[in-house]
């Protein structure tokens, strides 16, 4: 299977997408000012203790109060492998492998014997803000490096479930538990299969000086503040999705493409001749079809290649997917017009839900069957379909309404909630595209088209929230494409558009 990662930089947003067999399969954004917070450890106070919730919010400098659970206090092995196995926004340690003597449960802990209003902790987020919920946060550290995970509050060692060769999964074993110091914990992540000893021992030498360093600095530190800052995405795609399966890496920035070269010579020289740098005169995210998985996963409705159709709904409560034929009129009978529909809807489903990064409880309104064996087929295929999924999924029976619950586990914010924003049109029951998606998606037909627009005078008509933006905050981007493409960029704001619409052309 081909796959590449390709890396789009542009001065106000990032995006990272993996494309396995030309297939945008994941997509990351990051946008400049809006850095992701997962991974940051900082010194908090606890601010309010909640018996009946077993849960305390503590302050550590955010908008709002994060939230600590009880089992985000005590010491539960399993607790906190499940935490970090589901977490890291770009890619999880993996499943972990554990001898049943390190399996010890705890006698029961309630979180006001732990902890008390106005005591300060040192936690790390373990999930980004969501919706209108503050992060949630943990007090068990986990640092990850590119072939490790460092559990400073713990004396373990696990090994990744993704390393299958048992002589391997020992000799990694037997090198952490001989070269570790003791009531440290270690994790050998996939991308240490196969790595020399010495290149293991210089990168935990290097994991524990950062973790000194962050003790040291705690001390003198105010509360709250942060104490450690995850690295951005770029080499958290690097470091995380960047493997030997991964045949090409693909970059569109001089700047960054350099940066990741030293952090590639450093950690992953073998990789290195896998690093390019992106000249093509087609945006690379139209020469990859981003552009196009963007538009699809911002739209309620899919085609199926059939005819068919999904209709994927997202509520605060769960997610509600629809199965429909739409054109498709099959050839043989009814029930197995019904049932090549559903089989091939389910491929987009478990597509979408990982693409759009859909997580929760999730709702699929199959098309009934008449038959047992086609309700059973269909069950049996999506639970295969979802197993590439990194992130943890529970799926149900088919009810006899031909619907089958399934939970996903939810770490960030959906691809809708990142481009999106509630819409001002319907009073908040839809999603448009923000002003800010709309500014960066006039950039970006600009420059698409700057062969045309190169030293010329351009106008942009736009709706007036749109124009006051570009005209506001984003001004100085405007300035830099001007410069960019020697051109006079004029906007103009036009109440007569929607919010989506805008309208670029050369003026004499």
């Amino acid at each position: 299977m081909s796959t590449e990662l390709i890396i789009n930089v542009t001065q106000y947003e990032t995006r990272v997408a993996l494309v396995e067999n030309g297939t945008v399969s994941e997509l990351y954004i990051e946008r400049s000012g809006d850095r992701s917070i997962a991974g940051n450890i900082y010194k908090g106070r606890v601010v309010r203790v909640l018996p009946g919730m077993q849960a305390a919010f503590v302050d550590i400098g955010l908008e709002k109060a994060a939230f600590l659970y009880v089992s985000d206090v005590y010491d539960n092995l399993e607790d906190i492998e499940s935490m970090m196995a589901n977490n890291e926004e770009l890619a999880g340690v993996g499943d972990l492998d554990e001898t049943s003597s390190e399996r010890a449960w705890q006698q029961e802990v309630h979180i006001e014997d732990r902890l008390q209003e106005g005591q300060e902790v040192l936690v790390q987020v373990a999930k980004e803000p969501l919706g209108s919920k503050g992060a949630r946060i943990t007090s068990h550290i986990s640092i990850p490096g590119r072939h490790l995970v460092l559990m400073p509050t713990m004396d373990h060692v696990g090994i990744s479930r993704r390393i299958e060769s048992e002589t391997e999964r020992l000799r990694l074993r037997e090198l952490l538990q001989g070269i570790k110091p003791s009531n440290y914990g270690f994790i050998a992540r996939t991308a240490a299969e196969g790595v020399e000893s010495d290149k293991i021992k210089t990168e935990m030498d290097f994991m524990l000086r950062l973790w000194q360093s962050i003790q040291r600095k705690s001390e003198h530190s105010p509360v709250p503040s942060l104490l450690y800052q995850e690295l951005d995405i770029t080499l958290r795609a690097v470091r995380d999705l960047f493997t030997q399966e991964v045949d090409k890496l693909n970059i569109d920035s001089q700047e960054e493409y350099e940066k990741i070269l030293q952090f590639v010579e450093t950690f992953l020289p073998s990789l290195k001749a896998h690093v390019q740098l992106y000249e093509g005169n087609e945006p690379i995210g139209d020469a990859y079809g981003i552009e196009i998985e963007v538009q699809r996963a911002l739209s309620k409705k899919v085609w199926l290649k059939s005819g068919g159709y999904i209709v994927i709904e997202i509520t605060e409560a769960l997610t509600a997917i629809d199965v429909n034929t739409g054109r498709f009129v099959g050839k043989r009978n009814l029930e197995e017009t019904i049932l090549k529909t559903n089989l091939e809807a389910i491929k987009e489903i478990a597509y979408q839900l990982r693409f759009r990064n859909i997580g929760g409880i999730i709702i699929i309104d199959f098309i009934d069957m008449e038959k047992e064996a086609n309700r059973e087929k269909v069950f049996n295929t999506l639970k295969e379909a979802v197993k590439k999924d990194k992130s943890k999924t529970n799926i149900l029976k088919m009810s006899e309404l031909g619907l089958i619950e399934m939970t996903r586990k939810r770490t960030k914010e959906s691809i809708n909630r990142v481009l999106g924003e509630p819409c001002f049109y319907c009073d908040g029951e839809g999603y448009l595209k923000s002003t800010v998606t709309m500014c960066y998606e006039i950039f970006r037909e600009i420059e698409r088209d700057h062969e045309n627009l190169f030293g010329r005078s351009v106008m942009v008509a736009a709706h007036p929230e749109v124009a006051d933006l570009l005209y506001d905050e984003e001004r100085h981007r405007l300035e830099a494409l001007e410069k960019r493409l020697r051109a006079r960029i004029s906007v103009r704001a036009d109440q007569n558009l929607h919010l989506e619409q805008y309208d670029i052309y050369t003026v004499s």
